[in-house]
Formats: C-alpha cells, sequence, structure tokens
C-alpha cells in the first residue's frame, strides 16, 4: 500500500497501539498486502525493525497480520506467544469489513480465549485494517 493523503495523520500511530522506544517486537504473517505506513510508524516509535518468526528471544510484542483463508485462528495465536514475554501484547491485524480476507469479530472472539488470550481493544489501523489488542494472562 502506498502513502496517501488519509495515512499523513498517522505519524502516532505506533504510539496508539501501545508501542514504546526499545520494545522488541516480533511480526508475524506478512505478505505483500501489509500496511506499509503502519509498520513504518510502529517502527519508527520502537527505533528498530521488527523481527520475524525465526528471532528466537524474548520479544514485547507481536504484530500478527491475519486474513480469512489464512489458516486455524486459534493455531496461529498460540504460535504468536512463543516468543512473547508473561504479560506481553498481541496486536491481532485483520482486513476491515468488505476488504478481502475479512475476519469476523466472532472468530477472533473465540479463538482468542482458546490461545489463553483476552481481547481488550479494538482500534483503526489504517484504510483497510482492523487491530484488536490481546493480552496474556499475567501467572
Amino acid at each position: 500500500m502506498s502513502a496517501t493523503a488519509h495515512d499523513a495523520d498517522r505519524p502516532g500511530q505506533g504510539d496508539r497501539l501501545g508501542f514504546k522506544p526499545d520494545m522488541v517486537v516480533q511480526e508475524l504473517g506478512w505478505d505483500e498486502d501489509v500496511d506499509d505506513v503502519l509498520r513504518e510508524a510502529i517502527e519508527d516509535r520502537i527505533g528498530s525493525e521488527m523481527v520475524d518468526g525465526d528471532y528466537g528471544e524474548v520479544v514485547d510484542g507481536v504484530v500478527l497480520w491475519w486474513r480469512e483463508g489464512d489458516g486455524d485462528l486459534a493455531d496461529a495465536l498460540m504460535d504468536s506467544l512463543q516468543d512473547l514475554v508473561e504479560g506481553g501484547t498481541v496486536w491481532l491485524m485483520t482486513p476491515k469489513v468488505g476488504r478481502p480476507g475479512y475476519v469476523d469479530n466472532a472468530d477472533i472472539a473465540e479463538a482468542a480465549p482458546i490461545a489463553g488470550l483476552s481481547t481488550t481493544t479494538t482500534a483503526s489501523a489504517g484504510s483497510d485494517w482492523a487491530a484488536t489488542r490481546l493480552s496474556t494472562h499475567k501467572r
């Protein structure tokens, strides 16, 4: 996706999603359809590039891009927890209603508890993507 006039108001998007400088954020589910402006806003906020699934160290947060047809959402959410610090956050990015790959909120509500996650917040993440914040249960 190329930057548009609508995107120009999103420089603080990384901060709005709760990312802080020096956080290590893992990105899963990347494909050519992701919102590059949002990705750049997150990376600008944390001060580095997001790491991929091969990182193998503890991460502070996860950005999971997910579309209908990508497989089993509960399994993907469980996989997203592999490197996540206890009490960490998963931001599930799904296409908005009417966009190709749209994921119904009921599917998210069903998959999250199976993975041990709680839905805490939903937000717009640009013109094509919605963000759902999922939190781990602190032990």
